[in-house]
């Protein structure tokens, strides 16, 4: 391997919009992000409630089962 072409590695602290850090390697000192695995839907289990409740509404509009 050739030396001096390598960037320098550092121990990052990576803090999220919800206030939330952690830290982790890489090539920048500080990375701030938007969601995280504390915030994003998926992780919280959110998602899949949401998602499933949309599909029961169309599924319910489409073949006229509302309620209304």
């Amino acid at each position: 391997m050739k030396e001096s072409i390598h960037p320098k590695y550092y121990q990052a602290t990576v803090t999220c919009n919800c206030g939330n850090t952690f830290v982790t390697g890489s090539t920048k000192k500080e990375i701030h992000v938007e969601v995280c695995s504390k915030c994003h839907s998926f992780y919280t289990g959110q998602q899949k409630a949401a998602q499933a409740r949309g599909r029961i509404d169309k599924f319910n509009k489409k073949y006229g089962f509302d309620k209304k």
